[in-house]
């Protein structure tokens, strides 16, 4: 399974998270997206406009994720060093891996990672 993670900033835009998607997803075509739980309303219309389930993930879930990349604003608001990479890790499960650091949108607002692994 192949999940697309999320991080957002209030405000991103569709142009956004697209931006962001397409920069994370050169060689990969996500079964799913990801986001946290308080998030997921946020990003509901971009994945149904994409038919691609969302789940959310608790934050709890993601805080005990181990990232690639460390976010400052990201750890002080949400106790994860990046959303993106947590959510996409903890989606798929204990044999989650990145397929490499989250990209990042042209304008800053939004970033995306990418999970590959199996969902049991």
């Amino acid at each position: 399974m192949i999940v697309a993670g999320f991080g957002f900033r209030k405000g991103a835009t569709q142009g956004s998270l697209a931006d962001a998607l397409a920069q994370a997803c050169k060689d990969h075509s996500p079964a799913a997206f990801a986001t946290l739980e308080d998030k997921a309303s946020d990003l509901r219309d971009f994945a149904d406009a994409r038919a691609v389930p969302l789940i959310a993930i608790a934050p709890e879930l993601a805080e005990a994720q181990t990232t690639l990349t460390q976010s400052t604003a990201s750890l002080t608001h949400k106790s994860t060093g990046s959303v993106a990479e947590a959510t996409a890790l903890a989606a798929i499960g204990p044999k989650a891996r990145l397929s490499g650091p989250r990209s990042i949108s042209t304008d800053r607002m939004a970033t995306c990672a990418i999970a590959i692994g199996d969902t049991e």
